[in-house]
């Protein structure tokens, strides 16, 4: 008869999203792996043998959390309207981080607090990988943006695309750190927000046809 395995991919998800929540509520100090198993309902051993140690449980959490924030992003299909895909892009990000607060902090924390045991040359190694998985889609609808003439061909279209991250990643942490203006919900702007942004970046009709007749 076959061992039944217990150390699935189920107990790694459970174990990620209660490590989250604890990193999230009091910080990474405050993991501890056999507490964690404890929560989990599981064993230290099922804890290393998945993740090694402390500091590789940090790393997957990190890398599911940029996972699945890839994989929102990824729902967005390019259209014809690339603009449009930029300001769609920038509402998931949002729908990420409302949806899935522990693992959104995660994503955007101090790595080297993800990972206190690596060097400093392997944390910077690992994290532009992640870090174009998640940036390049909104890049990638900017520059189609560029080649439909609604984005000036002379702008830096990752300028553009970080400006567009930014603002979504400043409206985003005011909701979640309960540091909204008083009065003001963003919710009812977000959307607004990001498409006046996203009009300051595009060309007028005559412009762009004008860059059309550039040689």
């Amino acid at each position: 008869m076959a061992r039944l395995k217990t150390h699935d991919e189920a107990l790694r998800l459970r174990l990620l999203h209660r490590a989250a929540a604890t990193v999230f509520d009091r910080g990474t100090a405050a993991l501890s792996l056999r507490q964690l198993a404890a929560d989990v309902k599981t064993s230290t051993t099922a804890v290393y043998s998945l993740f090694g140690n402390k500091a590789g449980l940090l790393r997957s959490l990190y890398e599911e959390a940029a996972r699945l924030f890839v994989a929102r992003l990824a729902a967005i299909r390019p259209t014809d309207d690339p603009a449009g895909d930029v300001i769609r892009l920038g509402l998931v990000y949002r729908e990420y981080a409302i949806a899935n607060p522990h693992l959104y902090a995660i994503l955007f924390s101090d790595r080297s607090v993800q990972c206190p045991s690596e060097s400093e040359s392997e944390s910077e190694s690992e994290r532009p990988r992640e870090a174009i998985e998640t940036y390049r889609p909104l890049v990638d609808a900017v520059r189609r943006g560029q080649q439909a003439g609604q984005f000036g061909p002379e702008s830096d279209p990752e300028v553009i695309a970080l400006s567009v991250w930014g603002t979504a990643h400043g409206l985003v942490s005011l909701v979640l750190s309960g540091n909204e203006p008083p009065g003001l919900a963003v919710a009812d702007c977000y959307e607004r927000a990001l498409g006046v942004l996203v009009a300051g970046w595009r060309v007028s009709e005559g412009e762009a046809q004008g860059f059309a007749e550039v040689p």
